[in-house]
């Protein structure tokens, strides 16, 4: 018997030293280009095994000596859904920072913390979704209607700003190795997709050519040319007709043609079904999948493309289109060094210490203080004194780690709920009460209700409200939310508000009022109940060390609003109208509640002189515009320069304001600081009814100040901006 063990043993080593005597290895031969690496290594699997590589979950090609690999990887604000790893701010209060430096600082955290987790879980064996390094983020779609839930995981309503700090998490993603993706960035989802989340598998988007070209496609576009993004995904939905991922039109005339982009493209998830089932684009799963394989989707997250093989056979697509879609994906998978060891590759030498590390730590903290915005401050009741005898802290999410985290996150062992931060900041001997008072989407099933009245006991009350991503979020996720993930209205729940009323009526001392979301709270019949508010986000798992830091003076405000807070959801358009008449500070016509780029210091700025290197501008020059900003105030503080184009109304559809540039910059208080912007002639460039941008001569404003340069903002607190004119010749 043992004979023959050894015999079996002797034969099987032979056949697979004789199978892999004609298989090509010098695809792991790093001193070819790419390029052919990737082709001897494709041309040598089967149709079925290219098919089979072309889906998320894409098994191992023993053979080949290929290893499985799981495509579906998330890291919106942290590596998520993958264990341990530092939860950052939910991407739309990294926008509310308005710092594309802290933007690129955070991804370049997250991806070391991925780098680590990944080398980890290939040494367990662990080959399963969400323990790889192609990550399905950033998402750069435009929040142009603040009832959609997943507006929380985008950079807001404008599209520079997304655009400028997309392009920074995709760098900070990705690295500057010449050779080596450090991981692999994807921009989503592509194209012209913000809600309604229930109609997201059926809707068809017509949008205009100038709404298309002017709002949905500059931030993608800026990520493809200037942020070399690895991945793009396609939307679930149709645009114009046609999926977005079965559309030649946006993904090879677009995508490819006019952008060059060179990297891999998957649909999201499950939407391949939407093709055939939902959508009725095609009749039958092999028509659906060839039309997504023929207009280039490399990817299919999900298991549709098994269907290629009827599709093959029936003559829908050719061999060779397959070889040319699976080489792609490939190609990704050579770039992030999959196939070249751990020796060569420097990102992967990156210790597992680093993941959840106190720098690390820190840094969440820090974007969590940048990103929260002061909305009121009557009578500088803020900062408060640490010296306070009786504080008083309710609110349904004062002790909540769950309203910390938004959507797609990690898991940390240290949460820091807003009660938590402020017991650690307080002294000894201080009084500090807490209830919750209400719970946090309905009224209370007990009436009896003594929170209320301790307010009338206490020196302050801070009192936490808002949403969470139980109510507002992925239509799979939100299982608060009555509306599949978005927001009906955009007010608190009412008995949020009834709440905030009985604190106002029993209260002794002033009421601090923080609100917690990741979209729009309107505050009517609220905000005159309270003397200060805070707009915190989600702020992640330093969220209550940094709003305590930032109620006691710690750290002064300077957080901005990435997007309009309107009065209440009768000033917004129909929410499933993709057109943007009417929507976002470049075309509201309404007064807001709360413009964008606003936000209120504990210091006081003042936009002083302005120079311009012109008067006068011909196309190819470039405008130079110096302003000179001085800290007013008694505190050292950043402030958020924002430079506005106010164009003339060339069209009806002409934007009342489009921002050009913004920076943040620290001004020591009585400080003066000068700070320059360079605005090619590109950059006045209007859209016009086509879709196409055009030379407008005439005169244009240009406004400087640190919110939209509006009345409303002006009333509201911020400071006057200086205008100046420009001629276009």
């Amino acid at each position: 018997m043992k004979h023959l063990l050894l015999v079996f043993i002797f034969f099987q080593v032979f056949s697979l030293f004789g199978q892999n005597k004609s298989v090509d290895f010098s695809f792991y031969n790093t001193n070819l280009p790419l390029e052919e690496r990737v082709d001897i290594l494709v041309s040598q699997m089967s149709n079925k095994e290219k098919i089979e590589q072309m889906m998320n979950d894409a098994p191992a090609i023993s053979r080949l000596q290929v290893p499985a690999y799981n495509w579906w990887n998330e890291a919106l604000h942290g590596v998520a859904r993958n264990g341990k790893a530092t939860i950052f701010p939910q991407n739309i209060a990294l926008a509310a920072t308005f710092d594309t430096t802290l933007a690129r600082k955070v991804a370049e955290a997250i991806s070391d913390e991925a780098i680590a987790k990944y080398m980890v879980a290939q040494q367990k064996g662990n080959q399963g979704k969400y323990a790889g390094i192609t990550f399905w983020s950033p998402n750069v779609n435009i929040f142009r209607d603040p009832r959609w839930g997943r507006g929380q995981e985008t950079f807001g309503e404008d599209p520079l700003l997304t655009s400028e700090m997309g392009v920074a998490f995709v760098q900070g993603l990705q690295g500057n190795h010449p050779t080596y993706l450090k991981t692999a960035a994807c921009a989503k989802h592509f194209a012209v997709h913000s809600g309604p989340e229930a109609l997201r598998h059926t809707f068809d988007v017509t949008p205009s050519p100038k709404d298309l070209n002017e709002t949905y496609l500059p931030a993608f576009k800026q990520l493809v040319i200037e942020g070399k993004v690895e991945g793009v995904m396609g939307a679930y939905n149709a645009v114009n007709g046609v999926p977005a991922t079965a559309s030649i039109y946006l993904l090879d005339d677009i995508l490819k043609k006019q952008w060059n982009f060179d990297g891999y493209i998957t649909s999201d998830c499950g939407a391949l079904y939407n093709i055939s089932q939902r959508i009725h684009y095609k009749e039958t799963y092999e028509e659906g999948a060839a039309a997504a394989l023929l207009a280039g989707t490399n990817l299919n997250c999900g298991t549709n493309y098994h269907y290629l093989e009827k599709a093959l056979e029936e003559g829908y697509i050719t061999e060779e289109l397959l070889h040319q879609r699976v080489t792609q994906l490939f190609k990704t998978r050579f770039r992030l060094g999959l196939f070249d060891g751990q020796a060569l590759n420097p990102y992967w030498n990156i210790s597992p210490s680093t993941i959840h590390s106190e720098t690390h730590v820190q840094l969440s903290k820090k974007v969590a203080e940048s990103s929260i915005v002061l909305l009121k401050n009557k009578d500088h009741i803020l900062p408060l004194s640490k010296d306070l005898q009786t504080p008083y802290v309710t609110g349904p999410f004062a002790n909540s780690s769950d309203m910390l985290m938004g959507s797609y996150y990690g898991i940390s062992p240290n949460m820091v709920t807003i009660l938590e931060g402020i017991a650690n900041a307080l002294p000894l001997g201080t009084s500090l009460n807490y209830r919750s008072g209400v719970l946090p989407f309905h009224d209370n099933i007990n009436s009896k209700n003594w929170a209320p009245f301790v307010a009338g006991e206490s020196d302050v009350t801070i009192c936490v409200v808002g949403t969470s991503a139980d109510m507002e979020g992925e239509e799979v996720d939100a299982i608060a939310s009555q509306n599949t993930g978005d927001r009906v209205s955009l007010s608190l729940p009412k008995n949020q508000v009834q709440y905030i009323s009985e604190l106002k009526k029993h209260s002794k001392g002033p009421i601090v009022l923080i609100v917690a979301s990741g979209s729009p709270v309107t505050l009517e019949n609220v905000e005159e109940h309270c003397d200060a508010i805070l707009q915190i986000w989600y702020p992640g798992e330093q969220g209550g060390n940094a709003v305590a830091d930032i109620l006691f003076g710690d750290v002064v405000p300077s957080g901005h609003l990435p997007i309009t807070f309107p009065k209440n959801i009768d000033q917004l358009p129909a929410f499933d109208d993709y057109s943007m008449e009417g929507r976002t500070y470049k075309f509201m016509e309404h007064e807001p509640q709360y413009p964008f780029g606003f936000g209120l210091s504990y210091t006081s700025f003042q936009y002083q002189r302005i120079t311009q290197s012109t008067k006068k501008l011909k196309r190819g020059e470039t405008l130079r515009l110096s302003i000179d900003i001085k800290n007013t105030g008694e505190l050292d503080a950043e402030d958020v320069i924002q430079v506005y184009l106010i164009p003339p109304k060339v069209t009806p559809q002409t934007p009342k304001y489009i921002l050009k540039a913004f920076t943040k910059k620290h001004i020591p208080s009585g400080e003066i600081k000068s700070i320059q912007f360079d605005l090619h002639s590109d950059d006045f460039l209007l859209y016009n009814n086509d879709g196409k941008q055009e030379w407008y001569k005439g005169s244009y404003r240009i406004a400087i100040g640190n919110a939209l340069p509006s009345q409303r903002s002006l009333e509201l607190g911020a400071a006057t901006p200086v205008v100046t004119e420009i001629i276009l010749q």
